[in-house]
């Protein structure tokens, strides 16, 4: 089973991003995000939304809880 971090690197690799390119997409530093890449400390509830929609799948997905890489049906907007 993939760990998140693994999983966030794969899909920031396919995109063809870098770190420094994914973390100013999410409006965040690039140590920030690269904590989340190198499973330093915990991720926020509200980034791992942002991820899962950037990077249109689910948070089930990023967390390694499901192979299905497709997203759920969606609302219309974030919370």
């Amino acid at each position: 089973m993939e760990t998140y971090p693994d999983l966030l690197k794969e899909l920031r690799r396919d995109r063809g991003l870098t770190q420094e390119a994914l973390a100013k997409e999410l409006g965040l530093s690039t140590p920030s995000y690269r904590r989340y890449e190198n499973a330093h400390g915990n991720m926020p509830l509200d980034i791992l939304t942002r991820l899962a929609f950037f990077f249109d799948t689910s948070t089930d997905y990023i967390l390694g809880l499901t192979d299905n890489p497709k997203p759920y049906p969606r609302r219309s907007r974030l919370p």
